[in-house]
């Protein structure tokens, strides 16, 4: 499955804190936003519509792969926390 990236906007004095103090507990942001996320995901999205994401998911997987195709590159999902002040620009990194 392809993933998407997620952008945040929170304070720069916010964030500082929060990385300082989740520090200190050997916290994994990054992780327990992941986790956050998937916990709003089965929340919100029905049963039977994750079943289907997933059986989706698993064809994937098991369609035998071509070597006469190039492999596409699949694109992580990165958690990016922005200074809200700054001006953002419509630019996407590649």
């Amino acid at each position: 499955m392809k993933s998407a990236t997620v952008t945040i906007n929170i304070g720069q004095e916010k964030l500082k804190a929060l990385q300082f103090y989740a520090g200190k507990k050997d916290a994994d942001l990054q992780g327990e936003l992941e986790e956050f996320l998937q916990k709003l995901y089965e929340k919100y999205v029905p049963a039977q519509t994750r079943e289907y994401i997933e059986s989706q998911t698993e064809q994937v997987r098991e369609q035998p792969k071509r070597s006469s195709q190039p492999s596409r590159p699949v694109q992580q999902t990165t958690l990016v926390a922005t200074d809200p002040t700054r001006q953002q620009t419509g630019r996407t990194e590649s």
